[in-house]
């Protein structure tokens, strides 16, 4: 398997490693917030969804 596979199913793994923990250790606050971001205007979810995603790319550039 070429290195960008192995890097790429790393990288979801840890992702539902530290989803299942944030949910596993805090589930009422999850619930908390999906209550928060249902209330949100689908644009300004949107404009946070992008913000979140270029933070990612940036700091995944960085470190390779």
């Amino acid at each position: 398997m070429s290195d960008f596979w192995i890097a790429l199913l790393t990288a979801i793994g840890l992702v539902f490693v530290i989803e299942g923990a944030i949910y596993s250790l805090f589930p009422n606050g999850m619930k908390r917030m999906m209550m928060v971001a249902l209330a949100l205007p689908a644009n300004k979810l949107r404009s946070m969804g992008l913000a979140m995603a270029l933070v990612g790319f940036v700091i995944v550039w960085l470190v390779r």
